[in-house]
């Protein structure tokens, strides 16, 4: 066997070996046992167009399901029929009752939910909740062949994934940098309104020995004036005798 044949062995190895890497990693994050699919009808336009790529949150508990969210569930008629079609349509409705959680769903596009399709909806035929939309990348399984298409839409999708957790990381460094400026401008606070205070007493204490100066020399000067005025009394009176 020559060289170039095992160094193409060894590069579909490779390459094997990252796809399944990467899908079993997508199937850990989302809690699915497939994370995407790619829309192939006009039911959800304009949310979803053809050929969009939703990503499923597998993880988010049906009882979380709320109206206005966006699910990925088997059409609940053909699941009865041992059929597997999935669907991907909004929640218009909850249905619940005391022993379950049902709900109704329909297409944004659609004039009305379709019995059998968009209902009753439980948790068997839940699948998951539509957390990411990657437009027009569907277009790849339509130009490319197997497997290279996977290939594509894989790398794309966690791509996209690390962007997200990279997000959130800085978010969280965003966060904790405002708490120590606020913790910092708090600080600052604190010291400006102490020396506003010390100053402010500093100015009442000055204030104060200044008054009790003046009074000090207003009674000096009335004292002496006084002393002034019985000593020219008492000269006045001196002159009168004479």
């Amino acid at each position: 066997m020559g060289s170039s044949t095992k160094s193409l062995i060894k590069d579909v190895v490779i390459i094997v070996v990252a796809i399944a890497v990467i899908w079993l990693g997508l199937q850990a994050v989302f809690g699915t046992a497939n994370p995407f699919y790619v829309v192939s009808s006009g039911s959800m336009i304009p949310a979803l167009e053809v050929y969009d790529v939703i990503v499923v949150e597998g993880n988010t508990p049906f009882e979380d399901i709320e109206k206005g969210d966006i699910i990925v569930f088997y059409s609940p008629k053909l699941y009865e029929q041992g059929k597997e079609r999935v669907i991907v349509h909004r929640v218009s409705l909850d249905m619940s009752t005391d022993a379950q959680k049902i709900v109704r769903t329909k297409g944004d596009s659609n004039p009305a939910s379709i019995a059998g399709t968009d209902y009753p909806i439980t948790e068997k035929e839940y699948l998951g909740k539509v957390e990411y939309v990657v437009p027009q990348v569907g277009y790849i399984t339509q130009i490319l062949q197997p497997p290279i298409n996977y290939i594509i839409i894989a790398v794309i999708i966690g791509v996209m994934i690390v962007k997200h957790f990279a997000g959130k990381e800085k978010k969280k460094i965003e966060f904790q940098y405002r708490n120590d400026e606020s913790v910092d401008d708090d600080s600052n606070n604190v010291f400006e309104e102490k020396k506003e205070s010390e100053y402010a007493k500093s100015s009442d204490k000055d204030e104060s020995v200044d008054d009790d100066s003046n009074n000090v020399f207003e009674e000096k000067k009335e004292s002496e004036y006084a002393k002034s005025s019985d000593k020219d009394e008492s000269v006045d009176d001196d002159k009168k005798e004479l």
